[in-house]
């Protein structure tokens, strides 16, 4: 009984936290979870992401971004700022999904 237990909870787990990529912009800066800039060259950026075209390509927090039309269906709400200073996160746009990754580890906890 104890293991079908630990199964439950831990098969649930990573399903209901770990799926931080569905983001949100959202208008205000007052809104957002997250501060993000986008960065002109992939060696300034702390995350590189890739769009996916639908909600069950998301990733768990590796770079896979899925923008939802709504705020309540995002697990983060992002603020695009004008001015790299004012970013929590440097993200780079990348053209392909296998290029999307951490670039500093240490911001990783901004999109869990």
């Amino acid at each position: 009984m104890k293991t079908f237990i630990y199964l439950l909870l831990f098969g649930f787990f990573p399903l209901t936290f770990c799926q931080a990529q569905k983001v949100f912009s959202v208008d205000y800066e007052n809104q957002a979870d997250v501060k993000v800039f986008v960065v002109s060259y992939e060696n300034q950026a702390d995350l590189k992401v890739y769009k996916v075209k639908y909600e069950n390509q998301a990733g768990q927090n590796d770079g896979k971004w899925f923008f939802t039309t709504y705020s309540n269906l995002s697990k983060k709400k992002i603020y695009f700022v004008k001015y790299e200073n004012q970013a929590d996160l440097k993200i780079f746009f990348v053209d392909y999904e296998n290029q999307a990754g951490w670039r500093t580890n240490s911001k990783q906890h901004l999109m869990y």
